[in-house]
């Protein structure tokens, strides 16, 4: 059959935009275009080719499996492949994957199931227990020597707790919330910040100084092997195996029910913000490796494994117009108001730009096609705009001269526009939402909103007037009645009582985030010590440097906050330290393992801090109960060794129930 040229030239169409795309993704970094238009342009392809065969040549996208390696890097052979997969992009596909491999087999399959990490993959390559290699994915077949990069990541074993020879191979990722910091850094310092957490896995392992890649805060986390001298008979057991090797695995859901797997898919999906790690879907496995052969490859995946895709969290939209928005430190930050657009099952119109200097380099103008990116729970940002796509029609962005609120002078700090009037109104909302938000004060019902109403109403003219306020005022609110101004008291009232770590985070001490936060509190006993700590004693602190050092002196001097901190005290503010916590649960100690139905991980532990009691992340002697989710690890058989006292999810809400009518 004679192929028409219209699909001889849509074929040639595609491959040459492949090939671009992969060039600026892989080599120089910088997507041109979203992972799921990508992914529907090479489906394309894989769909004419399979219908043309005739059309397949050795240097189509689609007999590559990834991407050719960089020049920087000595170049790495894997002894096996290392295949990419196919895709399944929702509940139908994956029942139609499932059911050819067992028809294949010719009847039922049990299959292992584990998280998709949105990383970048890499293999160890360990002789007689020892490290001697570590190889990026490369083109599937030549990878990048990268082992002195990988040696300086802290969850990659340099020598194994056996002495045997084995090729491990798994996702190099960086949790959520070390993006998050790193990408505050870099702000920070003027830097463009990584669009998401795999991009930022890859750009850190990628350096070519391992001094940088140490500093980046990088995991490893096993999904595979290549050449062993053990013989593994089931992907699960070589998953609990590589644990007792030294690596981080995932524990994985093994099923041989269709409709089981579909439901762990759609779990996992509607979950996948509130885990650790940036997952992309599932990967689905024939659990029995002597099949492996059986099912055989493709040129370019195997046909006994293949993704279960979550929603994509990168599009393509309109850029409609830039505003200006002001922080509670009179930082003023671009905001792109963008054409409503769906990423990862969530409506995205508004994209955050970071400050002026990452505006001018992104070069985005208003009415560009913008490639956004949602990574988890991270802000949207644009990640850059589609220069191709431009029609001339696009407008450049006006910076702003005076503050877009309360139209006083602008000053540039950095890369940073800030408004220096002090009594400008949107600083103070703006400060009262960090006060309450769940990581500080935890003030439940007092958002934007409110914040706004309070402010215009001159009923907190700072951020220790919040904690004077009583129902009466609250009435005088609008939309407030009886009951609303009751709830919110009672919130305010209750949430006097902070822990220590959270009380130096709401303060918003700028540079302070969190992470900093938690550090400050461990190395100074009391707070009267932090407030009068020097620049010097700061930067002793690893992970310290000295402009935080500077603007943490800088905060404390200032009269104003010095007066602000004694009325919070003056008005019932108690910090609770770590060895005089109140509450019913005080001198406990809480260890979670597994996957809870309730609640996200970090919400539990703030139902034990908020009560009194404290969370470890690892078992000791010291500890007082493990809470076992589904799929527990490794801890749980640690404190069965201990004869620490385990709680199913059930018995630990239940606890926590009876800890509050006790509160």
């Amino acid at each position: 059959m004679a192929v028409p040229k219209e699909v001889k030239e849509e074929v040639e169409r595609l491959r040459e935009l492949i090939r671009k795309y992969d060039y600026h993704y892989y080599v120089l970094n910088e997507p041109l275009v979203s992972d799921a238009e990508y992914d529907e342009l090479k489906r394309r392809l894989i769909e004419l080719e399979s219908k043309y065969p005739e059309l397949i040549t050795p240097d189509s996208p689609t007999q590559r499996v990834g991407a050719p390696p960089r020049r920087e890097f000595p170049q790495a052979r894997h002894s096996i492949p290392m295949l990419s997969l196919e895709d399944a992009r929702n509940e139908q596909e994956i029942r139609e994957r499932i059911r050819r491999i067992q028809s294949m087999v010719g009847g039922k399959v049990e299959f292992c199931v584990e998280p998709k990490y949105d990383g970048t993959s890499l293999e160890l390559v360990y002789e007689k227990g020892v490290l001697v290699r570590a190889i990026t994915r490369g083109d599937g077949y030549v990878g990048e020597d990268v082992t002195p990069n990988a040696r300086t990541i802290r969850t990659i074993p340099l020598r194994l707790f056996e002495p045997i020879s084995i090729e491990i191979r798994g996702e190099v990722v960086m949790p959520k919330r070390a993006f998050q910091e790193l990408n505050r850094r870099l702000i920070e310092e003027g830097q463009r910040p990584f669009a998401n957490p795999r991009n930022a896995a890859a750009g850190s392992l990628m350096q070519l100084d391992p001094r940088i890649t140490a500093q980046r805060p990088l995991e490893f986390i096993v999904w595979g092997f290549g050449r062993s001298e053990i013989e593994f008979k089931k992907q699960s057991e070589f998953l609990k195996k590589a644990k007792e090797l030294g690596f981080k695995a995932p524990d994985p859901f093994v099923s041989d029910d269709e409709d089981e797997i579909v439901r762990y898919y759609k779990e996992w999906e509607a979950k996948r913000d509130s885990y650790d790690y940036e997952l992309d879907g599932l990967v689905i496995k024939v659990n029995d490796i002597s099949l492996w052969d059986k099912l055989g490859y493709t040129a370019r995946a195997p046909r006994w494994a293949f993704a279960a895709k979550f929603k994509p969290r990168e599009r393509t939209t309109k850029l409609l117009n830039v505003v200006w928005q002001v922080g509670r430190t009179g930082i003023i930050t671009p905001v792109a108001e963008l054409q409503p657009v769906e990423i990862g099952g969530v409506i995205v119109s508004r994209a955050t730009l970071h400050n002026v200097d990452i505006l001018k380099k992104l070069d985005v103008r208003i009415g560009d096609t913008v490639l956004v990116s949602r990574a988890g729970d991270v802000i949207p940002q644009i990640v850059k705009p589609i220069v191709e796509l431009r029609t001339g029609n696009e407008k450049p962005v006006p910076i702003p001269d005076r503050c877009p609120v309360c139209g006083g002078e602008v000053v540039r700090e950095g890369p940073y526009l800030k408004c220096v009037n002090a009594s400008c109104p949107a600083k103070l909302v703006a400060s009262i939402r960090h006060l309450a938000s769940r990581d500080a004060f935890d003030i439940e019902g007092l958002g934007e909103k409110t914040a706004r109403l309070l402010v215009e109403r001159g009923l907190v003219k700072d951020l220790a007037d919040i904690f004077r306020l009583t129902k009466e005022d609250l009435l005088k609110l609008p939309g407030f009645a009886d009951v609303s101004a009751e709830q919110l008291a009672l919130a305010i009232e209750r949430a006097k009582k902070v822990p220590y770590h959270r009380f130096i985070y709401a303060l918003g001490i700028p540079s302070v985030g969190q992470a900093t936060a938690k550090l400050l509190a461990q190395h100074f006993p009391r707070f009267e010590d932090l407030m009068s700590a020097t620049e010097e004693e700061l930067m002793r602190i690893k992970g310290i440097g000295p402009e935080t050092a500077r603007a943490i002196v800088k905060y404390f001097s200032d009269e104003h906050n010095r007066r602000t901190i004694e009325k919070m005290f003056k008005y019932g503010v108690k910090i609770l330290y770590e060895d005089e916590r109140e509450g019913p649960l005080a001198g406990k100690i809480f260890v979670f393992t597994g996957e809870l139905d309730c609640c996200p991980r970090s919400e539990a532990k703030r139902m034990v801090e908020d009560l009194g009691g404290s969370v470890a992340n690892s078992v000791s002697r010291k500890v007082s109960y493990l809470v076992v989710g589904k799929n527990p690890g490794s801890k749980l058989r640690k404190a069965q060794r201990y004869g620490i006292p385990i709680l199913t999810e059930e018995e630990f809400l239940k606890m926590i129930e009876e800890a509050k009518r006790k509160a």
